[in-house]
């Protein structure tokens, strides 16, 4: 039976993190030539880790697909730099021939409320989650325009579409991803490139783990009508219909996997 996502060229973000590095195993095993991008040296991560942690995680991912069968690639990627993003988009058709799917999936988040803000603290965040966005379509589209099409993935939050009380620079930055997700469908959609969103909930990963306090995890679980924090592998499942030809129909939407948290 063939993969889901067979011979797609597939360059991901923040694919040493926990959701990233799911998405790049299960796409993997669905058919798909992977392009891992992360930073070599992280100034964001937790003080008690060296700087370059999610680089080594990233190597290691790369290292077991390639060993289970698969084909993959490491590129270091500053999201936050344009020629970074031309580089790594231009080392993807180096070693595959082509782009087909883009994956925004690095970000960054900050608990805090409002009067806690700074501007730096600001900036670091919109650079982060929202322009990365941007410079990673830019740089994805005219690739994707020389293999006759492609899809778009970026990364939303339930916090772009609902107020939280917390957190306003992170909430402007996923409302601002799911925008610029709409206007570069309907800009794109004459070169066969879709784009979409994926609106997660709250999940239990490495980036929840680091950025909230523990005392605030129940409170934050009694706010889900499932009761519980979403896995890796169901973001991935959504990642991969949205990168798959399954989709073929959708662009310019969100995918909220939030286990019906905006149902209220």
């Amino acid at each position: 039976m063939a993969g889901r996502l067979d011979n797609k060229v597939i360059l991901i973000t923040g694919a040493g993190g926990g959701l990233g590095s799911e998405q790049v195993r299960m796409m993997a095993k669905e058919g798909a030539k992977i392009v891992a991008a992360n930073l070599k040296q992280d100034p964001i991560i937790a003080e008690e880790q060296p700087a370059d942690a999610l680089w080594k995680k990233t190597l290691n991912l790369v290292e077991e697909i390639n060993q289970n069968g698969g084909e993959a690639i490491a590129v270091a990627l500053d999201v936050t730099q344009e020629q970074d993003w031309i580089d790594a988009v231009a080392e993807t058709e180096k070693h595959f021939g082509r782009l087909d799917v883009l994956v925004n999936n690095a970000g960054i988040y900050y608990h805090a409320g409002l009067l806690e803000h700074t501007v730096e603290k600001f900036y670091q965040i919109v650079n982060i989650n929202q322009l990365g966005v941007l410079l990673g379509m830019k740089a994805a589209v005219p690739a994707m325009k020389r293999a006759g099409g492609g899809s778009i993935v970026n990364f939303a939050s339930i916090y772009g579409i609902a107020g939280a009380g917390v957190s306003t620079a992170y909430q402007s930055t996923k409302g601002a991803v799911r925008l610029m997700t709409k206007s570069a469908a309907m800009e794109f959609v004459g070169d066969n490139i879709r784009v979409n969103a994926i609106c997660p909930g709250m999940f239990d990963t490495n980036l929840f783990e680091s950025s909230v306090p523990k005392e605030e995890w129940e409170p934050l679980i009694s706010m889900v009508p499932m009761k519980r924090f979403g896995k890796p592998h169901e973001i991935a499942y959504g990642t991969i219909f949205l990168a798959s030809d399954e989709s073929s129909f959708m662009t310019g939407t969100d995918l909220v996997i939030d286990g019906g948290y905006t149902c209220p």
